[in-house]
């Protein structure tokens, strides 16, 4: 059995949770997210105590491997839609800079030309201090997938510290060559 299938989801007092068929819709402050759920191996119904409880049809060993999975989607997608998900990147080295210019998120990372990021829909990025680039969206997979290709473009160098990395990131430093 799985341990975490087994567990309830707590739908929070904001959020409306509506069962239909195999679709799963989920509405909150932040949005409204719709799931698709496999009816003929997973059973979903809301309890009496306002929490949702996912059921077992069929227990095999492949079922019972996608129950905990499936409950750890859709308590992402809960946790989405009532409070939201957040990155934060920091802009570490001299002259580096990050500008909001409509939908595209320029950078100038001591590259002799400056880079240029398409945001995506369904997440919204703020720039505070020129430096420091907020991510945040309703969906974590849409939101850790941005916040990694933005740092990609640049990785943390471990001689001086110098690229794009999360807040709260170590780098492992290197020590650099000795006369």
């Amino acid at each position: 059995m799985s341990k975490l299938g087994k567990k309830p989801i707590v739908i929070p007092k904001d959020t409306k949770v509506k069962v239909e068929g195999g679709k799963l819709i989920l509405t909150g402050p932040k949005g409204s997210k719709e799931l698709n759920i496999n009816d003929k191996i997973f059973s979903t119904s809301i309890s009496e105590n306002n929490n949702l409880v996912l059921k077992l049809l069929k227990k095999n060993e492949k079922s019972k491997v996608m129950w905990g999975t499936t409950r750890s989607i859709v308590n992402s997608a809960m946790i989405g839609v009532s409070t939201g998900y957040e990155k934060i990147l920091e802009l570490t080295g001299v002259g580096f800079r990050a500008m909001l210019k409509g939908e595209l998120l320029n950078l100038q990372l001591g590259f002799s030309h400056d880079v240029t990021y398409k945001i995506p829909k369904g997440v919204k990025i703020t720039v505070e201090k020129s430096i420091v680039v907020k991510i945040a969206g309703i969906d974590k997979d849409l939101v850790g997938k941005v916040a990694s290709e933005i740092k990609m473009l640049k990785p943390v160098e471990p001689y001086k510290g110098k690229g794009i990395k999360e807040k709260g990131q170590y780098v492992l430093r290197k020590e650099g060559k000795k006369k």
